[in-house]
């Protein structure tokens, strides 16, 4: 640790209690993933160039409601919490907490996808916003990450425009359903770095429609 002395917490370390909530910002509102949202995530977010980065791809309105079923399940167990993404009152994307530690504080955001028409608009910089406040002022969160394809030089260019940190490369993390093994690139943030990056993300914020580039 180069000479630096480890970071020590006051003990006992309480489990974080992470619970359905509904995240309301200026423009975007975040609320807990339902079947109410399957008719507009159907005519929103549907679309192979949408979906291209994410593991197992939405193609049919079957696969979206197997996709909604799958996430609700994880959610039963506490492995996940799920979001559909309100702007104007429609449902143009969906997006979650995953990998929840309760124990050590850390959460991961992912499984991000928007609709074409509110790509690199205000949508996902206040969405990230309201969840990385979430995670850090009221979970008590000491690390949150992000995790996306090397190939996807979008997806790391947007992280990284979040105030992440990238941490490092993980290797032949996956196989793809195309046969491609996957590389990963791991980013965070930590709760030591979050008012610098908060106060980026409101000054992106305070314009009228921040767009991301």
């Amino acid at each position: 640790m180069d000479g630096q002395k480890p970071r020590m917490l006051t003990l006992p370390v309480e489990p974080m209690i992470v619970e359905p909530v509904t995240l309301e910002g200026q423009s975007v509102r975040l609320e807990p993933l339902s079947h109410d949202h399957y008719a507009d995530l159907c005519e929103n977010v549907m679309g192979d160039d949408i979906w291209r980065w994410i593991f197992y791809p939405v193609k049919t309105t079957d696969e979206m409601h197997g996709f909604i079923e799958t996430a609700l399940a994880y959610a039963a167990q506490g492995g996940v919490l799920p979001f559909a993404t309100i702007y104007e009152n429609r449902v143009v994307g969906t997006t979650r907490y995953l990998n929840i530690d309760k124990t050590h504080h850390t959460i991961e955001i992912g499984t991000t996808v928007i609709g074409k028409p509110w790509q690199r608009t205000v949508v996902n910089t206040e969405a990230k916003y309201l969840m990385l406040r979430h995670a850090f002022e009221v979970l008590g969160c000491l690390r949150v990450q992000f995790h996306t394809d090397e190939l996807n030089t979008a997806s790391r260019n947007a992280i990284a425009r979040l105030g992440a940190q990238q941490d490092g490369i993980i290797r032949n993390h996956r196989i793809c359903l195309d046969g491609r093994v996957r590389n990963t690139v791991l980013f965070s943030i930590t709760d030591m770095e979050w008012l610098a990056v908060k106060k980026n993300l409101e000054g992106k914020l305070s314009q009228s429609n921040p767009v991301e580039n």
